[in-house]
């Protein structure tokens, strides 16, 4: 089997093991089989048009022809001219198809089932990357950066995984890319001939030798990827946080020890609730009298970079046997009954975090939970989520009244340090506006009241759940311009506000109250996904207000003249249905998510539409990399010929006009007159003298009188050279040599000249050049090496010269 063909088989397996860390994201998995299938077509393509020989790029051209076509053949093939030349028609729905696997990619959990746009998306990613790693490793052999695209194949897969498997997915992609290298390595060689391993040590090594790199090689490999899988079970950090998108927990064991990484919990919860249907999440029985107030909680949010809100990392205990402590904040004259919840999860729901009612008092689950103290949480190790769970909770109804809020005391200083904390990169708007609503307050309290009612009716705002949500330092100043958003607008600009006057504030994120049924439980659906703001009071502690209209209810100690009994605002439903009356549909079966997302024809909270990423539009730097990768696209394939273009400007440019540079412009005008008979096909013989050379460029490439003079005066001039004592200019050399590239071309095919314009032969100089520095790097190192070695000992090989 020839080298290049073992290459290929290398390159076709070192992706189909990077592409099987995407096996977790779709059931079922029958994808891997066409994609493995598909590409070694493709493989083959590549095999036999390197064979013919084409040049790299028209081989490359031919691959990604034939991708083409196999995509078309599978998936357009009622769109294409007898079901396989692709057309308009097909490169449309081709686009179609593509739109509809990325909306089935947000609307599904994983794993997602495999629709057609999907396993578009599967199948032709695996081919663009098997197409460039075969570029990179076989046409080009230059195995090494054809990691990239395996690295960027594997990253995609483990940045979406869910699974705990991760360490199998990157074992099998690093053991086929090191299986690339390997046999890119033992085809160099064999090319290369014998290559010198070092001192002899003994007779076997006349015949090992040779294979000495590839052996430390290996083991250098087999090294590294141990590394890599051992380092992170010895460091907690590394093991995957518990809000890492995984789940995987994070700690050494079962122990107490541990900590919550600062991962954005949207992501998480993005693919939990995004499934095909607005389905119940929860159904929920509480002793609450008022399930206007039965708000589900499942995290806080309360660090804030300028683009998005996100938890801090925090330490994590286990869970109190004996009840929570008592929440941060909570004098003992504030108003509280303790209350029973019991919450039962649909099979589908897989959250890490537990919702709960705040503040947490205690609860009774079962599972691998832990404790995070500073926000009151629970949140599952190892694996552990809220599929199919019941679980009670005990929780402390706190009823504060407005005048035990306004007559809060100062938070403790480290506390409002924490929370009142805003990147410089906020717009001035923000914090101008914050003051403008509440010049007539007196009062942190008053002041959060006036935001709040800022947003849920005196500022004409309006909800919108088809407003994008931005990204950036100017998403919230956007929002408060057009004032239209949804919920995590107004919580993420009500927080920001609130801090630029003082007020401790963070974000909650979880679930608004949900239906009342007529057995007495409370329906959760996704629609009710929310997100709210919670500011601090000294005496009362974290206290949830809602700036969002027509959403879940206005806390009584916010509302004007209100009785003690909490009587909802009627303006404001516990119902998450909205009051537009062209916004929602009659009944909760009949909104999907497909309705939400492009009808805009009900009001769901679902936390994709949350996002921070997902902004006005790609980020900079993404869109700095398609540009780099598109420029790498074009520029790569024309490098060998810009390389020979210089070189050959350089050559020919010198003059030679003194006797100085005489010699030098001769021998430069040889090397560019052998290099140019070995792009069109006449490989050097460095043997020959340098007549006896031109002699066999003008014989082997047919040149004319004219050309085979202006070859022998090159040649004469040389010899003039390197013999003459004192070496004269010899004028004209630089014509002579452009006589004889036209003779060649003259001779030559199409095929030939173009391969001798794109991808010369001659190019392998460069390769030779960094090979010979690398050599005389590793010759001054062992030269030094005696000096390593403790005295009186002679180093074994050959002796210093």
């Amino acid at each position: 089997m020839s080298g290049r063909l073992r290459l290929t088989l290398a390159s076709w397996a070192a992706t189909l093991l990077a592409a099987c860390a995407l096996l977790p994201l779709v059931r079922p998995a029958s994808w891997i089989v066409q994609a493995a299938f598909l590409l070694s077509v493709q493989s083959g393509a590549g095999a036999l048009a390197r064979r013919v020989p084409l040049a790299r790029p028209l081989t490359v051209a031919v691959q990604a022809l034939v991708a083409l076509v196999l995509l078309t053949l599978v998936f357009a093939r009622e769109h294409a001219f007898a079901g396989l030349v692709p057309g308009p028609d097909a490169f449309r729905f081709f686009a179609e198809l593509l739109g509809q696997g990325g909306t089935d990619v947000g609307r599904y959990a994983i794993p997602a089932p495999l629709s057609d746009g999907i396993r578009l998306m599967l199948v032709g990613g695996v081919l663009v990357i098997g197409l460039l790693v075969d570029t990179l490793a076989v046409t080009f052999r230059s195995a090494a950066p054809a990691g990239l695209p395996l690295l960027a194949l594997y990253s995609v897969a483990a940045g979406l995984s869910d699974g705990g498997n991760d360490w199998l997915w990157f074992l099998l992609a690093a053991v086929g890319y090191l299986t690339l290298l390997l046999v890119e390595g033992r085809d160099r060689l064999s090319r290369w001939g014998r290559v010198f391993g070092g001192a002899a040590r003994g007779p076997a090594t006349e015949s090992t030798g040779a294979w000495a790199p590839v052996r430390t090689g290996r083991r250098i490999g087999l090294l590294a990827v141990g590394i890599a899988l051992v380092v992170p079970l010895a460091l907690p950090t590394m093991n995957g946080g518990l809000l890492d998108p995984a789940g995987s927990g994070s700690g050494s064991g079962s122990g107490g020890g541990g900590t919550i990484s600062a991962v954005n919990p949207l992501v998480s919860l993005r693919d939990s609730l995004n499934a095909d249907e607005d389905r119940q999440v929860m159904s929920v029985r509480t002793e609450m009298e008022d399930v206007s107030d039965l708000y589900l909680r499942i995290v806080s949010l309360d660090d804030f970079d300028g683009t998005t809100w996100k938890p801090s990392k925090r330490s994590i205990t286990t869970v109190p046997g004996g009840g929570f402590p008592a929440p941060a904040g909570l004098g003992q004259d504030v108003e509280r009954a303790e209350i029973a919840t019991t919450v039962s999860t649909a099979d589908w729901y897989g959250q890490d975090w537990l919702p709960m009612p705040y503040p947490p008092s205690g609860v009774d689950i079962r599972g691998n939970w832990r404790y995070e103290p500073v926000g009151m949480t629970l949140v599952g190790d190892h694996g552990q989520n809220t599929q199919g769970l019941t679980y009670g909770v005990r929780s402390l109804d706190v009823r504060p009244t407005a005048e035990q809020l306004a007559g809060a005391s100062a938070p403790p200083a480290a506390l409002k340090r924490d929370y009142t904390e805003l990147p410089d990169s906020l717009p001035a708007l923000v914090s101008r506006i914050a003051r403008q609503v509440t010049e007539e307050a007196t009062n942190d309290y008053d002041r959060a009241v006036e935001l709040q009612e800022y947003f849920a009716s005196t500022g004409g705002f309006t909800y919108d759940t088809e407003v994008a949500v931005g990204s950036g330092s100017q998403a919230i100043a956007r929002f408060l311009r057009d004032k239209e958003g949804f919920c995590v607008h107004f919580s993420f600009a009500m927080a920001s506000m609130a801090r630029s006057l003082d007020i401790p504030a963070r974000v909650a994120v979880g679930f608004a109250p949900g239906t009342p049924q007529a057995d007495g439980s409370v329906s959760v659906g996704l629609r009710d996904a929310h997100a709210w703001p919670e500011l601090y009071f000294e005496g009362v502690g974290w206290t949830r207000f809602e700036p969002t209209p027509t959403r879940g209810s206005t806390p009584s100690y916010t509302v004007p003249d209100t009785s003690d009994s909490a009587v909802p605002d009627p303006a404001r439903p516990s119902e998450a249905a909205s009051s537009e009356p062209s916004a929602a549909p009659s009944s909760r079966e009949g909104c999907t998510l497909e309705q939400r997302r492009l009808d805009g024809g009900c009001e769901s909270e679902a936390p994709s539409a949350a996002l921070p990423t997902d902004g006005d539009g790609p980020r900079w730097y993404a869109v700095l990399a398609w540009a780099l990768a598109g420029l790498a696209v074009l520029v790569l394939p024309l490098a060998p010929m810009a390389w020979r273009l210089r070189i050959r400007a350089v050559r020919l440019g010198a003059h030679g006009r003194s006797e100085a540079d005489a010699a030098a412009h001769v021998l430069a005008v040889w090397d560019e007159l052998t290099d140019t008979a070995w792009d069109f096909g006449i490989s050097p013989d460095e043997s020959l003298t340098p007549r006896k050379a031109a002699a066999r460029i003008v014989r082997l490439g047919r040149l004319d009188p004219d050309a085979a003079a202006a070859a022998h005066r090159v040649a004469d001039a040389v010899e003039q050279v390197l013999y003459a004592p004192r070496p004269r200019p010899a004028a004209g050399s630089a014509d002579d040599v452009r006589r004889v590239t036209a003779g060649l071309r003259s001779v030559v095919g199409r095929g030939t000249w173009l391969r001798a314009l794109f991808a010369p032969r001659s190019t392998v100089r460069v390769v030779w050049s960094v090979s010979a520095r690398w050599a005389g790097v590793r010759e001054r190192a062992l030269a030094l090496r005696p000096t390593w070695r403790p005295t009186g000992r002679r180093p074994t090989g050959r002796r210093p010269t």
